[in-house]
Formats: structure tokens, sequence, C-alpha cells
């Protein structure tokens, strides 16, 4: 929010100099007045109107409380007093405030204002009294209309009109993988149209929370690398969530947020309904089961632990389960917070980095080698997608990493495992 703007000018006799403020005496009180200024302006003043080598940048600084953005513009003519006309327009936020939006506004604000000046003079011929006229009126409807509707359109005469918006700042999106799945939070079909960028259009069918970034690339026929900017550019304005691949052989474990699912009862009712399978007409068995009440969906996600898969947890648990979609019930899970992947990791031993290691030494060797060592050469070149295999081995990465990198299943990666010699698997 906003707190203050003010316009200020460097004064031949005077020095810099607040002409116009809004709230009136937030920056520079008038003589008599009890209110006390937002901060001390004669300290500052050389931040806000500084010498003409620091002019023309954007200007931020902090008091204890508020920060400052200003734009000190200083032009030269003979016609101004001294060959110099310097000023400057000002926003005043509070410090904990984030200032990237509000720091294109200032410098609009200062571009305007200079082009206004070279053209008509419209700042040094201004006659008016402090707080009054044109100047003073842009700056109270533009302290108005930003803190109450974050854009406004001010005109100024008959050729020149302000247009600014203030555009919100979302914090950076978490690093995207190919083997992330995103999931839509809103309908992004309602917010397409033809404009739109093409591979965001080729891209948006597939995002169904099941398919993964890599699987996207893949099923859009678009370049990974596009894919990935229109999905982390979904990410950031909060269009998308970021899910695990989901297998029946993975594995889950509840948090102690699952404390907040069992005293809800209305989260225990959305539950209920987005897990629910729909009912199939001529489908006897699903028409008649009743729905799952919430104490059924608290003690299944109680059920959930370490160590046990989806697949063990299904057959353990059949007779609720298969009146749901499981997909949804992790899904669900994992939105809310309650519910972790437990993910596994394979690290090599001893006998795996000595591989890796002869067949760099085989690699620079190339035609000097000896007979034995040219026939272990080739038997490591029978297998490589065992070497291809070990610059995953190091515990940072996770089996739905590996499987997505290699297009390979999990049951494909657990033979390459066990054929690679000795490699302990970690969950955590």
């Amino acid at each position: 929010m906003i707190r203050a703007i003010f316009f200020s000018i460097f004064d031949v006799h005077e020095g810099p100099k607040v002409l116009h403020q809004v709230p009136a005496d937030s920056i520079a009180p008038s003589t008599g007045s009890s209110q006390i200024p937002l901060f001390h302006f004669p300290s500052v003043s050389s931040y806000i109107i500084p010498r003409p080598e620091y002019c023309s940048k954007l200007i931020t600084f902090c008091t204890p409380v508020h920060r400052v953005l200003c734009h000190p513009v200083c032009l030269h003519s003979s016609t101004y007093p001294r060959n110099a006309y310097t000023f400057s327009i000002a926003l005043v936020l509070d410090a904990s405030t984030p200032f990237a939006s509000y720091a294109t506004v200032t410098l609009k604000l200062a571009s305007l204002l200079q082009t206004l000046e070279e053209q008509s003079r419209f700042l040094s011929r201004d006659a008016s009294a402090p707080n009054t006229g044109k100047i003073y009126a842009l700056c109270e409807i533009l302290l108005e209309d930003l803190n109450n509707y974050c854009e406004s359109m001010i005109p100024i005469d008959d050729s020149n009109t302000l247009n600014i918006k203030l555009f919100p700042t979302y914090p950076p999106p978490p690093p995207l993988y190919p083997h992330h799945v995103p999931l839509s939070t809103v309908r992004l079909e309602s917010l397409t149209d033809p404009n739109w960028d093409l591979t965001m259009l080729r891209v948006l069918p597939y995002i169904d929370g099941i398919n993964s970034v890599k699987q996207i690339s893949l099923l859009a026929d678009a370049d990974y690398k596009l894919v990935r900017k229109a999905i982390e550019h979904l990410l950031y304005y909060g269009c998308l969530l970021l899910l695990d691949i989901f297998s029946f052989s993975a594995s889950y474990a509840s948090t102690a947020e699952l404390a907040s699912f069992v005293e809800d009862t209305d989260m225990q009712e959305e539950c209920a309904a987005y897990v629910a399978l729909p009912s199939i007409q001529g489908n006897s068995k699903a028409s008649q089961s009743d729905p799952v009440s919430g104490f059924q969906l608290v003690e299944l996600y109680l059920k959930l632990r370490q160590g046990q898969t989806v697949k063990s947890f299904y057959i353990e648990n059949v007779e609720i389960l298969d009146r749901i979609d499981i997909r949804r019930f992790i899904t669900f899970g994992v939105i809310k917070g309650f519910l972790y992947r437990v993910h596994r990791y394979a690290i090599a031993t001893s006998q795996a980095s000595r591989r890796k290691r002869e067949h760099k030494i085989k690699s620079r060797q190339k035609a000097n080698i000896s007979t034995a060592v040219e026939s272990q050469a080739d038997e490591t070149e029978a297998e490589p997608h065992l070497l291809e295999l070990e610059k995953f081995l190091d515990a940072t990465h996770c089996f739905d990493e590996i499987c997505t990198e290699l297009m390979i299943s999990e049951r494909e990666l657990m033979n390459r495992l066990k054929a690679s010699g000795d490699v302990q698997i970690i969950c955590r």
C-alpha cells in the first residue's frame, strides 16, 4: 500500500523542496501543523534530489519504518535558472512491502513528467501554490486509484494520458523437473484464447494430474524446453500444483497435519465428494454402494505408512477402496499437506564405483589396450544401460526421476540395479 506520493524540485534559493504531497503534511509539514511526518525530509533530501550524475536512475532507500522510491530527473537548458531543472516524484511504502511493481510505476511517472516538461514546460511553468494545481491533482488521484483499484487512467491534456497498472508480484515457482506431474487448480480452458502461445495451447489438453512434464512434451509433440517454460509460467501465476507420479508401487505416509483433517468435517465432505467414483448407468454395484463416510476416510489415511506400497494398502482395504478413486484419494492428501511421498533412492557402493572408474580408464586407452582388457571392455559395452545408470547412483535422484530420464519402468530399473553390482536402496 502506498503511504504517500510527493513531488519535489531543486529550488535555486531554498535547495531541495517538497512542492506537492499527498496526504497533506505527510512529508514536509506546514508551519503550525501538528502532524508528524513519515520521515525527516531534510536528512534524506540528497537522495531525492541528488547531484546530476545520479539522476535518471531509480533510487530506493529505507527509513526505520518506510521505503522511498524515486527517480530524479535533471534537464539542462538555458531557459532554466542555473541552466538546469531538477525534479523528482517519489512513492512512500511500508518498509516490508514488496516494491518491484511500484518501481515500474515510479519509472513510468518520471518518464511521463519528463516528456511533458520537454514538450510544454508542464512542470516549470506551473505557478500553482503548494498542494494545489494539476500536479497535486495528479498525485492525489494516483494515490487513491492505485491503493483502491491497482490501476489508474488520468488525462493530462488533449494529447497525453497516464495509464498505470500495478501488476502483482508472485514468489518464484518451485523447481520443475521432468518427473513432476502438474495438476491444474483452475479451468485452464476457460482462460485460453486463440492468441495464446502455440506451445501453451498444445500442452494444456495433457495437463490432467496424471502425465509428467516429460510425458506431456512427448504427447504434445513439442520441445521439452518450451513445454517446461509454459508450465513454469502457469506455476508462477498459481494455476498449477506439482505432484509425484502416481503408481501402485509407491509409498505414502501421513504427517502431523492429518489432525486438522480429523477435526474438519467440511474437509472430510470435500474429500468424499472428490474421491467418489462416478456412478455408471447399469452398474448395480456402483449405484447401490453407500458413500464413504468421513470416519472411514480418516481411518484409511491413518493406515498409510512407510514401507507399505499403495498396492498392498489397496488389497488390505479393498472393501472400502473399491468405492473410491485411489489416485484421487492419494492426491487429495498430498494437496492438503497431510500426506507425503516416501521416495526411494539408489546409492552405489565400491563395486559399482570401481566399474565406473575402470570404464574411464578403458576409454582413454582405446586402441592400445591389451587383449585381456579388450575382452573386459567388450563385456562392459555389452551392457551400455548399466553405464547410463551410473550417474544416478548417488542417493540424490529418486526412482521417479531415474525412470523418467531413462524412459523405463520401475521393474526394469530394479533389474538394472540388481545387475549393476552392489547398490543399496534407501527410503526417505
